[in-house]
């Protein structure tokens, strides 16, 4: 039985007493009265009795939602009440608070209601069936009841019906039964496009994009949300470039983006540094008053800070009618990785002012922040104060800018011993943090010990052998550097291949070091050749340590020359005009070598040039480095 089949599931029993919110009065009947309790009822019922009045002026939707889950006498007499005097069918009356409480915090309720509407014998309709349905879609454990429900549509013969049909494949979606939903999406007669766009939000959710991308090319109509769910799943699943390429499709449709829309290809223009369009999307939100929307403002921020224009970021947040624990966090991490310390702590004070609660991200951005100011004993106080005063448990990530400030600060034999004092086991990241700073403080035997234990942490990690093979030639250890070489060799670690982006007129150009396929590469080598000759000439000359193959040192250089982020930068300088900011991409830590190049660059070429490696952004400016020489 359905109804024994939804009262037997575990999470839908209650406490005996159920409170209900007090109903609102029906402002087409002023003057008729509230119902608080079954007693109350019959009271008003005996009054109406006794004046002579009709019992429709009793409010019949009050009755509902008073008499649904009391005892089974009210409910009965609730029943003989409508029988004898709604306008409306039965049904319909229940069906009201059925919808009701299915979107309340106890969607349960609803469940007990549809099931005590079957034991009464009271046929349901689509719509009972519809909310009953909703209500299990909210309940984590309430599949068995959904399913029950559904085999009553099939008994009743309400399955033409596409709404309904929809709602069953929301609820087996909901719950996570792909294979449930996609099976009754195939055998439904006809479909429309929310069909297609609660299949396509679940197989996104899932990361099943191919299935997703399929079904949207088989729609025969599409809705903003078709977009969005398409476009927000290739976010989610690190296909940023997919996404950009859908949403400018989305516009050529003349399809208008809505706020979700919005979040989401900002998300992927923050992956991608597509400086061009964030603004452009941007320039959209203002228009269509979406800055009003904290989500949409958290993802500008977001965007810009992870494109290299921390003002821009400052400025709208400084703007935002409403702001979070994320709008906060986010820029306060944002002004460290900038190399902002200052303006970090700063903004972090004007924080507590406004009495907002910092949450883990925001410490994390705080500790960067001391770690690339050298504020040793600032950082210090960070780390204590997240238990002390906010009761927040220390993560792995804490313990690496921990170690990471300490190592900066040259203080390795006290890092080490804060590594080994930690209540969790430490990652590639801390040891990484370690190695660096091993790197910086040329301390051969903290970089052996880090890399020791790289090595098993993350033994494909090409750029660890890079650092100690580089901490080894800087002691003049060449024979040790050459090891680490043959190890690398031998464990079969191969370099990742750089790759640096840049967009210019609104498109994204990719290169990869040492080879390039792009249109005028052969113009970028020559400008490079003539750039050559300037930057020798103010002391440039090229490190060919980090380069950790067996050749001669001119083959060395020319594999230096060829690194992505110097390609990108020179056709930046091909590509823009005079004193335009140059923005780069780069998948991988910025090596010495380009780093000493870049600053010469900015001087040469009297340009700023903005680069975001794997660790942090580089603002070179008339020779300098916002990361004070120090990745």
């Amino acid at each position: 039985m359905v109804s024994s089949c939804l009262a037997a599931s575990p999470n839908l029993l209650l406490p005996r007493q159920i409170s209900f919110p007090a109903p609102n009065s029906d402002p087409s009947l002023p003057t008729k009265p509230t119902i608080s309790s079954p007693s109350h009822l019959q009271q008003l019922h005996a009054l109406l009795i006794k004046s002579g009045s009709p019992i429709s002026s009793l409010p019949f939707s009050h009755i509902a939602a008073t008499c649904a889950l009391s005892s089974p006498a009210a409910f009965s007499y609730a029943r003989r009440l409508f029988q004898r005097s709604a306008d409306s069918p039965e049904i319909f009356l229940w069906n009201s608070h059925l919808n009701t409480l299915s979107s309340s915090s106890s969607p349960n309720d609803a469940l007990r209601l549809f099931a005590r509407l079957l034991s009464s014998d009271l046929l349901p309709d689509t719509f009972s069936c519809s909310f009953a349905l909703k209500a299990c879609s909210q309940l984590p454990d309430a599949i068995l009841a959904g399913k029950a429900v559904h085999a009553l549509i099939f008994k009743l013969g309400f399955d033409p019906d596409v709404f309904l049909n929809n709602t069953v494949v929301h609820m087996y979606s909901s719950h996570g039964a792909v294979s449930d939903a996609r099976l009754m999406f195939d055998k439904m007669s006809s479909r429309d496009a929310v069909s297609y766009n609660i299949m396509i939000a679940r197989l996104t959710k899932e990361g099943e994009m191919e299935l997703a991308r399929e079904m949207f090319d088989l729609m025969p109509e599409r809705s903003v949300r078709s977009w969005t769910s398409l476009i927000a799943g290739y976010v989610q699943w690190k296909n940023p470039r997919e996404a950009v390429r859908l949403f400018l499709q989305m516009e050529t449709a003349g399809m208008k983006p809505n706020e979700v829309t919005a979040v989401a290809i900002l998300s992927a223009c923050a992956d991608l540094g597509a400086l061009d369009l964030g603004k452009r999307v941007h320039d959209y939100a203002r228009r269509f008053q979406f800055m009003k929307n904290v989500r949409v403002c958290n993802t500008l921020v977001d965007m810009y800070i992870k494109c290299g224009c921390v003002e821009t970021a400052r400025k709208v947040f400084d703007e935002m009618s409403e702001r979070t624990v994320v709008s906060w966090s986010a820029m306060i991490g944002g002004h460290a990785i900038h190399g902002q310390g200052e303006d970090a702590l700063e903004l972090f004070e004007d924080m507590r002012n406004a009495g907002i609660r910092p949450n883990p991200i925001t410490f994390v951005g705080l500790l960067h922040a001391c770690s690339h100011m050298g504020l040793l004993e600032e950082g210090r106080r960070f780390f204590k104060l997240m238990s002390t005063d906010y009761s927040i448990e220390p993560e792995i990530e804490h313990y690496g800018c921990m170690v990471d400030l300490l190592s900066r600060a040259g203080l390795l034999d006290e890092a080490l011993g804060f590594i080994r004092r930690m209540p969790i086991k430490p990652n590639g990241v801390v040891w990484g943090a370690l190695l660096g700073g091993a790197r910086v403080h040329k301390r051969i035997d903290v970089g052996q010990e880090a890399l020791r234990q790289l090595i098993h942490l993350d033994p494909l990690n090409d750029g660890y052998f890079v650092v100690l093979s580089n901490i080894y030639a800087d002691a003049g250890r060449f024979e040790d550097a050459a090891r680490v070489r043959r190890l690398m060799r031998d464990k079969g670690v191969k370099k990742t291949p750089g790759r640096s982006t840049i967009a210019v007129d609104g498109a994204l150009h990719e290169f990869v070091a040492g080879e390039s396929d792009h249109p005028r590469i052969e113009e970028i080598y020559k400008k490079w050749d003539e750039l050559l000759v300037e930057l020798r000439g103010r002391g440039y000359a090229p490190d060919t340590s980090v380069v950790l193959l067996d050749m001669e040192e001119r083959e060395k250089e020319t594999v230096l020359y060829r690194h992505s982020e110097k390609l990108a930068v020179v056709f930046g300088l091909i590509g823009t005009p005079p004193g335009t900011t140059i923005r780069i991409m780069k998948n991988l830590r910025v090596c010495d070598d380009c780093h000493s190049a870049l600053k010469l660059i900015s001087v040469v070429a009297k340009r700023e040039i903005v680069v975001r490696d794997r660790n942090r952004f580089h603002c070179f400016r008339e020779g300098l480095c916002s990361c004070r020489d120090y990745w």
